[in-house]
């Protein structure tokens, strides 16, 4: 059977030209979709099970990287896990991340020298052993933890103290150790305390490199909790784990690629 591969780019003739070019490189392989944007990516993936994905590290709804994390979180073991290629514009120095999480990567724009080394890569890889969902996990964990790293450089760690929230006419003063989780919702990240829920514009991500990181620990793509609010950390029947919180009713998921925080609770 002919491979079948998925191209996520959010720029169509950026899109085009990688499937016009992996035409040339590898013509065996069937491209069974483009999607513009993370949130169609995902969507094409799950239901098309490609034997690759292409994925833009900056799309619209979802990014590349969270578009792996959310699909392996949705695979259950033994399922056909998909060797992903992130394409990116960062420079060489960010890219050394990528390579030592054993995941490849193509530069935009994209030149044919380098595609045909991905192509032989993705080739050998195709014809060896099928890769285990762990195995990916831990590749999306090192690429992530390193992104992670990135986006807290020259950011003191926990440098932010104090959540300033519009509520009506009124400013609240929500002390950040009083925070039980963050949640990203659409444009603006839910902030819950113990007794109340507001919003703030101020992204998730950004604010994940501000927090006070043995506090704080992301548990999923939009979902940052705070440790001293947990209660407790329990795996369902099928192994994946959630958490409980001391002062609220809600049951947190925690995703795949965030689960090794907690093994030893």
């Amino acid at each position: 059977m002919h491979p079948r591969a998925l191209i996520a780019e959010d720029e169509p003739l950026l899109a085009q030209g990688l499937k016009n070019a992996l035409a040339l490189a590898w013509p065996e392989l069937q491209v069974i979709g483009l999607a513009p944007n993370g949130i169609e990516a995902l969507r094409l993936a799950a239901a098309e099970r490609p034997d690759v994905a292409f994925l833009d590290i900056r799309m619209p709804g979802l990014t590349g990287l969270e578009v792996a994390a959310e699909l392996a979180d949705r695979l259950n073991e033994g399922e056909s896990v998909p060797r992903i290629v992130f394409v990116t514009a960062y420079d060489e120095y960010a890219l050394k991340a990528f390579d030592l999480a054993a995941v490849d990567y193509l530069l935009k724009p994209v030149s044919a020298e380098r595609l045909a080394i991905a192509v032989e890569r993705l080739k050998a890889q195709l014809a060896a052993p099928k890769e285990s969902l762990a195995q990916l996990v831990s590749k999306l964990q090192k690429v992530i933890g390193a992104g992670r790293a990135d986006a807290g450089a020259g950011l003191g760690e926990g440098s932010l103290k104090i959540i300033r929230a519009a509520v009506g006419n009124t400013v609240r003063m929500i002390p950040v150790e009083e925070v039980c989780y963050f949640q990203a919702a659409d444009k603006y990240t839910s902030v819950v305390t113990r007794d109340a829920e507001v919003l703030i514009r101020t992204p998730l991500k950004e604010l994940l490199a501000q927090l006070p990181q043995d506090r704080f620990r992301q548990i999923h793509r939009g979902t940052v909790v705070n440790l001293a609010e947990v209660a407790a950390a329990v795996r369902d029947d099928a192994g994946r784990l959630s958490l409980r919180l001391k002062q609220r009713k809600e049951i947190l998921p925690v995703s795949r690629v965030f689960a090794d925080l907690f093994r030893q609770m």
